[in-house]
């Protein structure tokens, strides 16, 4: 269960973190399925469902964002 509802949470904290950080969510979102794609290596994401469940988080840590990268002025 604990790892269900991380897989919805952190994915899409992490493209948020990382969009936020580098101001560019393609690259936000990059560096999360590298993590993502680190864990499944080592053997941490263990089923199909929680690969599923982070796909979906993924892609809505991407809609949120993208929207964040509208809304924030950037600084010359």
């Amino acid at each position: 269960m604990i790892q269900i509802l991380s897989a919805l949470i952190f994915p899409a904290l992490l493209v948020l973190l990382f969009t936020r950080v580098t101001y560019n969510h393609f690259v936000g979102l990059a560096l999360t399925v590298a993590l993502i794609a680190a864990s499944v290596y080592k053997g941490y994401t263990n089923s199909w469902l929680l690969i599923i469940i982070d796909a979906f988080s993924l892609t809505l840590g991407l809609f949120l964002s993208i929207r964040l990268i509208r809304k924030t002025p950037r600084s010359a």
